[in-house]
């Protein structure tokens, strides 16, 4: 077996966010959780749900962007937002800003007024993270991202939630943030962001440094697990074996 990539590692850390979910639908966002999400559904939780990213419920697991052969359900677009209000879902969304108590942005950069960057704006973030486990994947951690307040807020974090009141916070469950770089939670002191393990090859002051505001980081800080045989065979062999994963995490020859 070949050696193991930092992507490789991010798809095992993103497939063990959805391990004990059980039968759930998953939501991934983006290359490398719709990968995570899959391993999990061969590996650690096969009751979990996946669609095709458009209108399918998949009871197979076909490689990334390869049509599904074995379609079990049917939903179409106006059918998701009945599953967001029901609750029974994990999405893994992207990150332009994620600040330290867990709220995140993909609205704009600046003043909302008048902001420097324009971006895709808050879509489904509210209604996700209100209603639905809510996980957060960002390939190039840096303090450009993991920000001390986020400008925009579009994805709510725990403490916001419960300023807001029941209604907000019922549901409110920020679970993950896995990056290029490490593994999080928002359940550090007060609801802030808190250090759960550094990749292998990583160091905390690594982390801390690529962190735009003080972690909450425990006395040991563990390694994030490797694959195993068994997922490295899936992921290389059966999910990705064309390496799309790299376009996100690149390999250290890739980024030369």
């Amino acid at each position: 077996m070949s050696e193991v990539t930092r992507a490789d590692v991010c798809a095992a850390a993103i497939a063990d966010a959805f391990r004990d979910d059980g039968e759930i639908f998953a939501s991934p966002m983006g290359l490398l959780p719709m990968l995570g999400v899959r391993l999990a559904k061969l590996t650690s939780n096969p009751d979990l749900v996946i669609s095709d990213g458009e209108s399918l419920f998949l009871a197979g697991v076909p490689p990334l962007f390869a049509q599904g052969d074995v379609v079990e359900g049917w939903i179409p677009f106006r059918r998701v937002f009945d599953v967001v209000a029901y609750g029974k879902r994990h999405v893994m969304m992207g990150a332009t800003q994620v600040d330290r108590h867990g709220n995140q942005n993909i609205s704009a950069i600046g003043d909302w007024q008048r902001p420097k960057r324009q971006l895709l704006g808050s879509r489904g973030a509210p209604g996700n993270t209100v209603n639905n486990r809510t996980s957060y994947w960002v390939p190039k951690h840096s303090p450009r991202v993991f920000v001390e307040q986020v400008d925009v807020v579009s994805g709510v974090g725990p403490a916001r939630a419960r300023a807001a009141g029941p209604a907000a916070a019922r549901y409110n469950d920020i679970h993950r943030v896995v990056s290029n770089l490490a593994v999080l939670d928002v359940r550090g002191p007060g609801d802030t962001m808190r250090l759960l393990s550094v990749h292998p090859g990583v160091t905390v002051d690594e982390v801390r440094a690529a962190t735009g505001f003080e972690l909450d980081v425990p006395a040991d800080v563990p390694t994030t697990r490797e694959p195993t045989s068994e997922e490295q065979v899936l992921i290389r062999e059966v999910l990705d074996p064309r390496g799309l994963r790299f376009r996100e995490v690149p390999r250290p020859e890739d980024a030369t």
